[in-house]
């Protein structure tokens, strides 16, 4: 075999292990489940309480023509149906509220009551079926106190909206729900394998492990393996999370995901992927430089501040709606743009050069990174008993 052929085969086993190890682990197992539970909790539930039962409305008093017509209109209006009952008096209509039987009591045509008080910022299906009913019927009693005859009342019910004319199309609700989803696994998953990279390297240190596997593979082979591996892992739990989501949002027809579009889609795990090339070895790095718990909490603050930056930046963006200046400018930022660049794609505020320009910043930042982590690693990952310094992996000769 080559040299290249060599090497790359070493790389191969030491990714083989990596997988082997993750995908086995108690940890991996468990948390991919409550991830995914989690996901499904957030598609279904919301699914369930908007389809619920029926709005109950009772009618007291002598017919009024059309007003079936109106309780149903008024409820399609607000997305709900309506089951509509004659009732025989007011006090059994009463009654039925407050043993739950009814929703809503329409007395004469022209009164609506309710068993609770509706506050005005109340956004239950009752209170919405309440808002738009009285609306409809204050608006037919004017027009039977004006005198209008039965078809001049008709003609004015059927009446429909002006049309609207606007200067920009609507804001992306979808994008913006999805960027929203995207930030999120974005930063749980560079969150969680950046963490393995970095104990799964200081653990191999302090053991005394990483003296054997050198033994057989140098150390590029092995920071090189650990990397790919651990990102082979990612990579694959995302995209499970979102195929569940995704299948789960079709099959119970919940819109938490509707118009999403596929290349919103592709571009999270993307920008996942892209986002851990780089992340993952400075990680690696400084998991080489350190072999106890207590160091690595030293060094864990410092290395998450660009994640949790870029991450609540980003969501403060998405949730608002509209890309603001900076997240456009964090988009080229390699420490940023695995979470901006989502953000602005999810909003249609960026265009496909921009995103390709953004994705080879970070690509060529990610080769200059990985230099940099080969040569700390090599410089750093047999010498123990103390921690070592960056100046001295990185400047110290030698290695």
């Amino acid at each position: 075999m080559s040299e290249p052929g060599a090497r790359w085969a070493g790389v191969g086993l030491v990714a083989q292990r990596e997988v082997a190890v993750r995908v086995r682990g108690r940890a991996f197992r468990i948390g991919t489940v409550l991830i995914l539970v989690a996901v499904a909790a957030a598609i279904v539930i919301p699914t369930l309480v908007h389809s619920g039962r029926p709005q109950r409305v009772g009618l007291v008093g002598p017919p009024v023509a059309g007003l079936p017509a109106t309780v149903a209109a008024a409820a399609r209006s607000v997305g709900t149906t309506v089951e509509v009952s004659d009732q025989p008096s007011v006090d059994t209509a009463e009654q039925a509220l407050r043993d739950g039987s009814l929703d809503v009591v329409v007395v004469d045509g022209g009164e609506l009551v309710v068993a609770t008080a509706i506050s005005p910022t109340s956004t239950g299906t009752t209170a919405q079926l309440v808002r738009a009913l009285s609306g409809a019927l204050g608006v037919q009693e004017a027009f039977r106190a004006a005198g209008l005859t039965a078809a001049q009342r008709a003609t004015l019910a059927q009446a429909g909206p002006a049309p609207v004319t606007s200067l920009a199309p609507a804001p992306n609700t979808s994008g913006r729900t999805t960027s929203v989803i995207g930030v999120v696994l974005v930063f749980v998953m560079l969150s969680q394998y950046n963490t393995w990279t970095l104990l799964g390297v200081m653990e191999e240190k302090s053991s005394r492990v990483v003296e054997v596997l050198l033994a057989a593979v140098r150390p590029a082979q092995l920071l090189t393996g650990k990397v790919l591996g651990i990102g082979v892992v990612a990579v694959g739990q995302a995209a499970l999370i979102v195929a569940v989501a995704l299948a789960l949002a079709r099959a119970v027809g919940s819109d938490l995901l509707r118009g999403a579009a596929p290349l919103e889609v592709v571009t999270a795990l993307g920008w996942l992927l892209l986002g851990y090339a780089f992340y993952s070895w400075l990680y690696a790095a400084a998991g080489s430089m350190v072999e106890r718990q207590d160091q690595v909490q030293t060094l864990a603050i410092p290395l998450s501040l660009p994640l949790l930056f870029g991450y609540i930046t980003a969501l403060s963006v998405a949730g608002g709606g509209n890309a603001s200046l900076l997240v456009k400018v964090l988009a080229y930022v390699p420490l940023t743009a695995p979470f901006a660049v989502p953000v602005l794609v999810g909003l249609g505020a960026i265009s496909w050069w921009q995103v390709a320009v953004a994705a080879g910043i970070s690509l060529v930042a990610t080769v200059g990174m990985a230099r940099l982590a080969a040569r700390v690693y090599r410089r750093a990952i047999l010498r123990t008993g103390r921690r070592v310094s960056l100046r001295e992996a990185v400047f110290s000769r030698g290695g």
